[in-house]
């Protein structure tokens, strides 16, 4: 599993390490010195015959945003990471650019730039703040290094000078910083990002590497408020940052790289503050599911298991309107391994249902979770039916009447129309599917002035407050879905762009309702597992993507060397669902 933790947590994890003499930010220097060298290196390979001595725009950027590659503990340690990316490549003559703040980020850059310089690169540090890290400027200076100040120089000048450079390294501030980038920083980054966007696609253009965070996104809840540097890469040190994982700050960190400086903040609960609604000692922020954590999770069928002990999952989903929402809900439940599959709903469109998946059953009966509005309108008349069908669902799983009008309290998946009846007394069982417009509509409904600008600006704060204000656990969808639940945040990055199509999320839905059927007893036992269950939806939900796509979705091959992954092709949401066999095969077998 992958954990970010919260600026106070790192701090506080670092305290009796710095007080005990640890040299941290040695350790952060060499390391952040090997990945640059090591970057510069594999970028001069990959130039073709004549080009000029410049890194090429976009290579090595191919993985999806935030994707976490954990180097050791110790690394970069003795300077030995250094001294071997270099010699795995001539870095002699490149040409770097420092972007330096106050305090110690910009004293992390500064270390890195003069064991830049005595392998050969030169080095020049742009100065934003009137004073810097003083034992790292004149190491830099002792290296060779060329010095300006931002106080001295035009900001046109450094654009020119950034534009000429093979790699950038953004140090302007580290994880203490909130809120819009103050001058003169800000109207550099501005300038810079201004023309970095400029650039035609493809044409050549400096390799970033923000160092610990890219300047200007908000490191504990991943807003971003002004004008941010676009990254390559993010050299993160100590522990990942939720602003590494959580949209829209994700989408500019890159490849994103921790160097373990032996904080031990996976094995130990730390106290001294978290961001809000966070207890001192409640873990880490957010996290992310992968592989191993999936496959702990889902219930494998033995020899004893029949089609209702594997779970039974009612849906309801589809109209005359949108009868094509129904099918894909129920492949969804049906290809991740329902045991049996109930759908109501139109007639005709029950027809249809069964024209895809003959072995769905079309009368009522017991359930262990429900799929709830799926191609379901909430302002269609014509859909009253299904309207009926879903309140009187909804209203058994939150205890609103009595259990015997469908069968009980069990989890239950409310997406699209349905999150319309969604009020305050929701358990955690129940899990929301909302898009950022949907959940626009159900937070301005509930009193809050938000519109879908806010959400998407701030979808960690939304996504908590959906949570907070009706009791479910929420996933808020997008390229990076965040999951807000009992137990804490989820941020899932798992399938290619192309998954954003018509009806991938009924298929999601499906995928879920089976989930929770699975393991229906355990999720309304444990509050916190419907959380971790919608996490590994959308891992599973991705990877069949990716398949389906024919592209690259193995993460280590996006973020190491940066070569090699593939974008893959256009996607449909039916052929994602026939995927989920082998997507479930694929994690249980990584077992």
């Amino acid at each position: 599993m992958i954990e970010a933790w919260t600026a106070p947590d790192v701090r506080a994890a670092e305290k009796p390490l710095l007080a005990a003499g640890e040299p941290l930010m040695s350790r952060a220097a060499h390391a952040l010195a090997a990945t640059v060298l090591r970057d510069v290196a594999a970028r001069r390979r990959s130039l073709a015959p004549g080009s000029p001595p410049r890194l090429r725009g976009g290579l090595g950027s191919d993985g999806l945003p935030g994707e976490a590659a954990v180097r050791g503990p110790g690394a970069g340690r003795r300077g030995a990471g250094a001294r071997g990316a270099g010699a795995r490549g001539d870095v002699r003559g490149a040409r770097a650019v420092l972007l330096v703040g106050a305090g110690n980020n910009g004293g992390d850059t500064l270390f890195a730039g003069a064991l830049l310089a005595r392998r050969g690169l030169a080095v020049t540090a742009v100065l934003a703040a009137p004073r810097v890290h003083d034992a790292g400027l004149a190491a830099l200076r002792a290296a060779g290094g060329r010095v300006v100040s931002l106080f001295d120089v035009r900001v046109p000048v450094v654009v020119a000078e950034v534009a000429e450079a093979d790699v950038v390294l953004d140090g302007l501030v580290g994880i203490g910083a909130h809120g819009v980038l103050r001058p003169p920083a800000g109207g550099l980054v501005r300038a810079l990002a201004d023309a970095r966007a400029a650039l035609p696609h493809g044409a050549p253009r400096p390799w970033v590497v923000a160092v610990d965070v890219p300047s200007g996104i908000g490191v504990d809840d991943g807003t971003v408020a002004g004008p941010v540097l676009p990254a390559d890469r993010t050299v993160t040190f100590g522990a990942l940052k939720p602003g590494l994982v959580l949209p829209p700050a994700v989408h500019l960190a890159g490849i994103v790289e921790v160097v373990d400086l032996g904080l031990g903040l996976g094995d130990r609960r730390v106290t001294g503050g978290g961001a809000p609604g966070r207890s001192p000692a409640s873990g880490p922020a957010v996290r992310r599911l992968e592989a191993r954590d999936v496959a702990a999770l889902l219930r494998v069928p033995g020899p004893r298991d029949h089609k209702y002990t594997r779970g039974v999952v009612g849906v309801v989903a589809g109209t005359e309107a949108f009868p094509g929402a129904a099918v894909l809900a129920v492949s969804g439940a049906a290809r991740a391994g329902a045991g049996m599959v109930r759908y109501l709903g139109p007639e005709s469109v029950g027809a249809l249902v069964l024209g895809r998946r003959p072995e769905v059953v079309t009368t009522g009966g017991r359930v262990q979770s429900w799929v709830l509005g799926p191609g379901v309108p909430a302002d269609d008349d014509a859909a009253d039916d299904q309207g009926r069908r879903i309140f009187g669902a909804l209203a058994a799983v939150t205890g609103l009447l009595s259990a015997d009008v469908t069968g009980g309290a069990v989890p239950a998946v409310v997406d699209a129309g349905a999150i319309e009846l969604v009020e305050h007394r929701c358990p955690p069982s129940v899990v929301i599917t909302p898009h950022a417009g949907e959940l626009t509509a159900l937070m301005q409904r509930l009193g809050h002035g938000v519109d879908r600008a806010g959400v998407e600006a701030e979808p960690l704060r939304w996504a908590r407050a959906a949570h907070e204000a009706t009791g479910a656990t929420v996933l808020l969808k997008g390229s990076v879905t965040v999951i807000a639940g009992q137990d804490g945040v989820f941020a899932q990055a798992d399938g290619p762009a192309w998954l954003a199509t018509a009806g991938a999320g009924d298929v999601l839905a499906g995928l879920l309702g089976t989930l929770l059927a699975s393991r229906s007893a355990d999720v309304l036992a444990r509050p916190g597992l419907a959380a971790e269950l919608a996490a590994a939806a959308v891992l599973l939900h991705g990877r069949a993507a990716w398949a389906v796509s024919g592209g690259s979705g193995d993460a280590q091959a996006r973020a190491g060397a940066g070569t090699g992954a593939r974008a893959g092709g256009p996607v449909v949401a039916l052929d994602v669902a026939d995927a989920l066999p082998a997507a479930i095969a694929d994690v249980l077998a990584g077992a």
